[in-house]
C-alpha cells in the first residue's frame, strides 16, 4: 500500500481515537493548527480549479473534515470540562478575542456563529441543492447534444464517450455535494450546542467542583469556550466558503483569481465613474482625506487598464502582421495547397461555354442530376464534383480525375453532333471519325446540317454536354469503388442507424469495424452491384461477421442475399437471361488451385491451363457480342471469386454470377460453355 494511501487511512483512525481517548493538550494544539491548514489548502484550490470536476474528490474529503472537526470539538470539551485547559492554541485565541471584557468577546464570536450558519453553510446547502437539481434535469438535453454531434460525424466513438461519462460524473459529483452539504449545517448546529454545553456546564463544574467564583468561572470557561469555538468554526467557515465557491463555478476557461481580476477590470471606463462619485462624496461632511484617495486609487487603477489594453492591442496587430507574414514564409503555408479533390473535371478553353451558363451552358445542372442519377442506382453519395478549365489542355479536350488520378479523357466539338453508328457504316454520311468515349462505339461529328440526314440512316444522334454527361456518369460507376472510404462509408452507417440502430450494433464496431464494412461495400460496387440495400447487406453481416472477417467471403454472402437485386438488374423486365456456363472440369480445376493463406485465398492456376480457359472464354464473350447480349459467365458458389479474378484482367466487364445469385423463377438460357482442351 502506498503511504498517502496509508495516511488517509490512519488520519480516520485518529479521529475515532479522539472521540473516545482524552488527549494532551499539546497533541490537541497541533491537531487544532493542522485543521485550520486543512481548510485553508481547501479553499485555496476551491478558488484554482478550472473545472468542478478538478477537485471531484472534494465530497468526500468534506465529510472527512467534518468528522476531523467534531471529533477535535468533543476532544477540546472533553478537556475543557474535566481539566479547564485545552492547549496553549484555544486559550491564545480566547484570550485574543475577549480581552479585557467577556461579555463583547461572547458578542463578537456569537456574530461569528450566526454568520456561518446562516449565511455561509444555510447558502452553501441550498446552492448545492439547486446545482445538483438542474445538472441532473440538463442530462437528457445533453445526451442528445452528444448523439447530435456524433451522427453528424463531428466528433468519434471515443469523444462521444468521454462526453458522456464527463456528464455523469458532474451528476454524481453535484449529488453529492448536495448530500454533503447537509453534513456541513449539521456541524454548524453541532458547533453552537457544544458552545452552549462548554459554558453551561463550565460555570457548574468551575463554581460546584472547583470552587471558583462567578466572575472567575465565566473569565476562565468563557475564554476556553470562545477559544474553542473559533479554532472550530474559523476552519469550519473557510470550508462552507470553499463549498459555496466549488459548485457556483460556471463554465470558465480560468480559476476564480483570473475571472474575477478579468471580469471586475474589464471596463476601466465604470472605474472612472466609481472614482468620480467617491471624489463628489468627499464634498459632503465625510472624511475628504480618505474618499479623495478612494477616488485616487480608482481613478489611476482605471488609467493603468486603458493604457494596458491599447498598448496590448498594438501588439496583438503587429503580432498578427507578422504571424500572417511568417505563415506566408513557413513550410506549413503550402499544406492546403495538397488537399485533393475526390472528382475532378477539366477542360481546355474552348469548353467553356459548356459551364458558362451565360453561354447557355448547363453542365453544372447535368452534374447535379448525374450525382442525384447515382445516388439512387448505386446508393452511394457521390462526392461534389470540382469543375475547372485549364490552359495546359488542348481547347476541345477535357479530363476526369477521381482522387488525383486519370481516369479518362475526351474531345468534344461543341458545334457538331456525335452520330454513333447503327452496325452498318454508311459512306455517304460526311464527318469526323472518332470513338464514343463512355463505350468505345464507333461514331462520327457530324454538323447540324447533316442531322436529319444521320437519324434516318438510323444513327443515334447525340449534342456534345450529352455526350460528355454520359461519360462522367459510366466513369464514376466504374470507379464507385474508389469513392467509397472509410468515412464516407461511416457517413452510410450512421444514416442507417438512425432507422436500423439495433442492427447497425450488432455489425460495427464489433465484430466488424468500419474498415471492414468498407472494404465489402467496395468489393460489391467494383463488381456493378448497388449497395442502396444496405439493411439486407448489413443482415447478411450480422449473421456471418462472428463466424468470419474475411471480407471476400463477407462480399459472397451479401451478393447471394442481394439474389432479388442482382436478377432484377440484369433482366431489365426480360423474362429470359442468356448466360455462358462453366465446364464442371473447369470449375473442378480452378477449386483444386485455390491456395489458403492466413492472410485469405487465392488462386494459383498454372500459366497452359490459365490460358485454356481465357481462350474459351474469350471465344465464347465474341459469340454474345455479336448476339448484342452483355456477356454473362454462370458458375458454383464455391468458385465465383475466383473465376472473376481470373478475368478481372482480360474482360473486366464480364459479369460472373453464382448459382445463388439468381432468382428461381428467372429463366436461364446457356449459349455457351467455358471448357479446357
Amino acid at each position: 500500500m502506498k503511504a498517502r494511501d496509508f495516511s488517509v487511512l490512519l488520519g480516520v483512525i485518529l479521529i475515532i481515537i479522539m472521540l473516545v481517548i482524552p488527549l494532551p493538550g499539546w497533541l490537541l494544539s497541533i491537531l487544532i493548527l493542522t485543521n485550520i491548514s486543512l481548510a485553508l489548502i481547501v479553499i485555496l484550490v476551491s478558488m484554482n480549479t478550472v473545472d468542478t470536476l478538478q477537485f471531484s474528490v472534494f465530497p468526500s474529503l468534506l465529510l472527512l473534515l467534518t468528522l476531523f472537526r467534531l471529533g477535535l470539538n468533543v476532544s477540546t470539551t472533553r478537556s475543557i470540562l474535566s481539566e479547564a485547559d485545552a492547549g496553549n492554541v484555544v486559550d491564545t485565541f480566547g484570550t485574543f478575542v475577549i480581552g479585557d471584557n467577556p461579555l463583547v468577546g461572547f458578542v463578537v464570536f456569537i456574530i461569528l456563529v450566526i454568520i456561518q450558519f446562516l449565511v455561509i453553510t444555510k447558502g452553501s446547502e441550498r446552492v448545492s441543492e439547486v446545482a445538483a437539481r438542474f445538472t441532473l434535469d440538463a442530462m437528457p438535453g445533453k445526451q442528445m447534444s452528444i448523439d447530435a454531434d456524433l451522427n453528424a460525424g463531428m466528433i468519434n466513438e471515443q469523444q462521444a464517450k468521454e462526453r458522456r461519462e464527463k456528464i455523469e460524473q458532474e451528476a454524481d459529483f453535484h449529488g453529492a455535494m448536495d448530500g454533503a452539504s447537509k453534513f456541513v449545517k449539521g456541524d454548524a448546529i453541532a458547533g453552537i450546542i457544544i458552545v452552549l454545553i462548554n459554558i453551561i456546564f463550565g460555570l457548574i463544574i468551575g463554581m460546584m467542583q472547583l470552587e471558583l467564583s462567578f466572575n472567575e468561572a465565566i473569565d476562565v470557561y468563557m475564554r476556553l469556550t470562545v477559544g474553542d469555538g473559533l479554532v472550530s468554526q474559523i476552519p469550519a467557515l473557510l470550508i462552507s466558503t470553499a463549498t459555496g465557491i466549488v459548485v457556483t463555478r460556471a463554465a470558465s476557461d480560468g480559476n476564480l483569481s483570473a475571472d474575477v481580476s478579468q471580469q471586475l477590470l474589464r471596463y476601466p471606463n465604470l472605474l472612472y465613474i466609481a472614482g468620480g462619485t467617491i471624489f463628489l462624496l468627499g464634498l459632503t461632511p465625510i472624511n475628504p482625506f480618505l474618499t479623495t484617495l478612494i477616488a485616487i486609487v480608482l481613478i489611476g487603477t482605471a488609467y493603468m487598464i486603458s493604457k494596458k489594453a491599447k498598448q496590448e492591442a498594438n501588439v496583438t496587430e503587429s503580432e498578427v502582421d507578422e504571424t500572417e507574414s511568417e505563415e506566408m514564409k513557413a513550410p506549413e503555408n503550402v499544406v492546403g495547397l495538397i488537399n485533393m479533390d475526390p472528382i475532378e473535371f477539366e477542360f481546355g478553353y474552348g469548353l467553356i461555354p459548356l459551364a458558362d451558363s451565360n453561354q447557355g451552358g448547363d453542365l453544372l445542372d447535368r452534374i447535379v442530376m448525374i450525382r442525384r442519377q447515382l445516388a439512387i442506382e448505386l446508393g452511394l453519395v457521390i462526392p461534389v464534383v470540382r469543375i475547372r478549365d485549364n490552359i495546359q489542355l488542348n481547347p476541345n479536350e477535357y479530363r476526369l480525375k477521381i482522387k488525383g488520378n486519370e481516369v479518362a479523357s475526351g474531345e468534344l466539338l461543341l458545334d457538331h453532333f456525335l452520330a454513333m453508328s447503327p452496325g452498318i457504316e454508311d459512306d455517304e454520311l460526311d464527318g469526323i471519325e472518332t470513338t464514343e468515349p463512355a463505350f468505345g462505339l464507333p461514331a462520327k461529328w457530324i454538323t447540324e446540317e447533316t442531322k436529319d440526314d444521320a437519324e434516318l440512316s438510323g444513327y443515334t444522334v447525340v449534342d456534345p454536354p450529352s455526350v460528355v454527361s454520359t461519360h462522367i456518369t459510366e466513369i464514376i460507376k466504374r470507379n464507385a469503388h474508389q469513392l467509397l472510404g472509410r468515412q464516407e462509408t461511416k457517413q452510410l452507417v450512421d444514416h442507417l442507424k438512425e432507422s436500423y440502430p439495433i442492427l447497425v450494433e450488432e455489425v460495427t464496431p464489433e465484430p466488424l469495424a468500419v474498415g471492414d464494412v468498407q472494404k465489402v461495400l467496395a468489393k460489391l460496387l467494383r463488381e456493378n452491384v448497388s449497395i442502396k440495400n444496405l439493411p439486407v447487406i448489413f443482415e447478411t453481416l450480422a449473421d456471418f461477421g462472428k463466424m468470419t472477417k474475411d471480407t471476400d467471403l463477407l462480399t459472397e454472402y451479401a451478393r447471394q442475399s442481394l439474389s432479388a437485386q442482382i436478377t432484377a438488374d440484369l433482366l431489365q423486365g426480360r423474362n429470359e437471361l442468356k448466360v455462358i456456363t462453366v465446364a464442371g472440369e473447369v470449375e473442378k480445376v480452378i477449386a483444386e488451385h485455390i491456395q489458403q493463406t492466413e492472410h485469405g485465398s487465392y488462386l494459383a492456376m498454372d500459366p497452359d491451363t490459365q490460358q485454356q480457359v481465357i481462350q474459351s472464354v474469350s471465344e465464347n464473350v465474341e459469340v454474345m457480342s455479336l448476339q448484342e447480349e452483355n456477356p454473362i459467365i454462370l458458375c458454383s458458389p464455391t468458385i465465383r471469386m475466383y473465376m472473376k479474378q481470373l478475368l478481372d484482367r482480360f474482360f473486366p466487364q464480364v459479369i460472373v454470377l453464382s448459382y445463388n445469385e439468381i432468382e428461381p423463377t428467372a429463366e436461364i438460357k446457356s449459349i455457351g460453355v467455358v471448357n479446357v482442351a
